[in-house]
């Protein structure tokens, strides 16, 4: 017999991150794509439409960029929840079968889902991936704004990527990237209330309170 118990899982940082990057990325991908595809909103140049939206965009990008590094860090100060393990379960021998239970779950293989605390393996990989993609992401923005501030520490960390790839190139990678963080997006809503209804333990509320239900055996 088995019965449920909360535990906390979700420390407050990993939360914390998790929402700014919610926010962010929405306040990003709106920006960017009036950015990328500019249509006149103004009546007058001098109410500075366009470089209001540029502003935004920038204040958003500094504040994703300070959440994905404080969650990187959290990735080795944190609970093994959060820990950078959870995220390459491929490197063990638990983790590897533990991705081919939950793949046969995914492809209707096995009728139930293994039960996990934290990330499922096959999700921890796919985060791992995505942080991949933040760091394309926070690497091809700065470096383009950092074009018109030749001087600035900004142009020193990033302005090597305008050295090996083109403008056009860094844009086009950022604008796709765009588009792939978005299509993510839309697979992890579903995915979470797809394990929230399978699994029942709390897997949406978890991330705003931190608690899951976790079975324990008598």
């Amino acid at each position: 017999m088995a019965n449920l118990y909360e535990k906390y899982v979700w420390e407050v940082p990993v939360r914390a991150t998790h929402w700014v990057n919610v926010i962010a990325i929405i306040v990003l991908a709106v920006t960017g794509i009036f950015i990328g595809t500019a249509k006149t909103m103004a009546l007058d140049t001098s109410q500075f439409f366009m470089g209001w939206v540029r502003f935004v965009h920038f204040v958003a990008a500094y504040t994703f960029a300070v959440s994905v590094l404080a969650r990187i860090y959290w990735m080795f100060a944190g609970n093994k929840y959060a820990s950078w393990r959870e995220f390459f379960p491929i490197l063990h021998k638990d983790g590897r079968q533990h991705m081919l239970e939950t793949l046969k779950y995914y492809s209707f293989i096995n009728k139930s889902a293994p039960h996990t605390v934290g990330h499922n393996t096959l999700a921890g990989t796919a985060y791992s991936a995505v942080i991949l993609l933040y760091l394309v992401m926070m690497g091809t923005g700065f470096a383009l704004y950092s074009e018109r501030a030749p001087m600035s520490i900004t142009h020193k960390l990033t302005g090597w990527l305008l050295v090996m790839f083109s403008n056009q190139g860094l844009r086009l990678t950022h604008h796709m990237v765009m588009w792939l963080l978005i299509g993510f997006a839309i697979h992890h809503l579903y995915s979470a209330w797809l394990m929230d209804v399978k699994e029942r333990g709390g897997v949406l509320s978890s991330i705003f309170g931190g608690y899951k239900a976790v079975k324990q055996k008598d």
